[in-house]
């Protein structure tokens, strides 16, 4: 009796054992767990996305930044400054200036007014004021340039400050002020020469013109002498007698 008993329990608590398996393979799904860890995957990777979209957008920023970024050299005012002075020297011009009313003036009271009619006088104080004109005109292009080499040491300094700018610009705005302050020193420059060739063509011009202007006036004093009678021989009478 009591082994029909054990044997029941026995078999009692295997069916248990069995059922109880069987009902946990049961809640487990394997495929919906694979399920779950792709969608898991899937969302990582699409925050990663995320990340890198926007260190990319920040790193874009940056570089926005950079490139408009200031130059932080400006050679703008010594430019300037050096324009100005070259501008004052040429207003200085001696006796005539650079300007078309007082060419006409000057030029047709002192070169081509020249006439056999003129007193002496009046002939050598033209001769003169031109004299004092060429004098002048060559004497405003020494110094003229002498303030066009003048300027070479500090063209050099800038040159020199605006090509390492361009060269360690961390963006295009930099860049390109550096390349725009280049063209405006080489435009500077430019303005020089310009200069330097006008004051020299004034002063060949005054010269040229004065040279001309001795030639009228040498023709003028040769009409002038040539109105006088020529030379008549008289007879002179010697010891109380005529002579033949």
């Amino acid at each position: 009796m009591r082994l029909v008993v054990f044997l029941c329990g026995t078999a009692a608590l295997l069916s248990l054992g069995v059922s109880q398996a069987r009902a946990q393979w049961a809640v487990y799904d394997g495929a919906n767990h694979v399920q779950n860890v792709l969608i898991a995957a899937r969302t990582l990777q699409q925050i990663d996305n995320q990340i890198t979209s926007l260190a990319n957008q920040a790193q874009m920023l940056v570089n926005q930044g950079r490139n408009l970024a200031s130059l932080p050299l400006s050679t703008l005012s010594s430019l300037q400054s050096t324009i100005s002075q070259t501008t004052a020297l040429l207003a200085q011009a001696q006796n005539i200036a650079y300007s078309v009313q007082s060419v006409e003036q000057l030029y047709q009271q002192s070169y081509t007014s020249v006439s056999s009619g003129m007193s002496d006088s009046a002939l050598f104080s033209q001769a003169q004021t031109r004299w004092q004109n060429s004098v002048g005109g060559f004497e405003d292009a020494l110094k003229l340039q002498a303030r066009v080499v003048g300027n070479i040491p500090s063209d050099s300094s800038a040159m020199t400050q605006l090509v390492s700018a361009s060269q360690d610009s961390t963006g295009a705005l930099q860049a390109a002020q550096a390349g725009n302050q280049l063209l405006a020193l080489q435009s500077r420059q430019l303005s020089d020469i310009q200069a330097e060739l006008a004051a020299n063509g004034r002063a060949t011009a005054l010269e040229r013109a004065r040279n001309a202007a001795t030639e009228a006036e040498s023709e003028a004093q040769y009409q002038h002498f040539s109105q006088y009678n020529a030379y008549s021989p008289t007879s002179v009478s010697m010891f109380g007698s005529s002579g033949n």
